[in-house]
């Protein structure tokens, strides 16, 4: 079994970070954006031992890692698991832009 390392693109790490300091914001507090930058790091972890989990998408070559409601759109390498972007589903879907 290939142990793949995952990479995250700069639009990826922009829109994690977005999301939680969103939460943050509106929460006024930091506790539900750490909770789910948690379960986030904890469900792709399972990406190394099972990269094929996320559903296919319309895009050769990415699928779509599920997590509450949010989709993790990546790609798998020899290497690596690249993850292109992360989407909130209640957003606009015609504003998602995944490579």
């Amino acid at each position: 079994m290939v142990k793949r390392k995952i990479v995250w693109s700069k639009r990826a790490s922009k829109k994690l970070f977005e999301i939680l300091e969103f939460y943050t914001d509106r929460n006024k507090s930091p506790k539900y954006s750490a909770k789910l930058y948690k379960k986030i790091v904890k469900e792709l972890s399972l990406l190394n031992k099972h990269p094929e989990i996320g559903v296919n998408t319309d895009l050769e070559n990415i699928r779509g890692l599920i997590i509450g409601n949010f989709i993790i759109f990546y790609e798998i390498t020899f290497e690596d698991i690249l993850v292109h972007t992360i989407w909130d589903c209640r957003q606009d879907p015609d504003e998602l832009k995944i490579k």
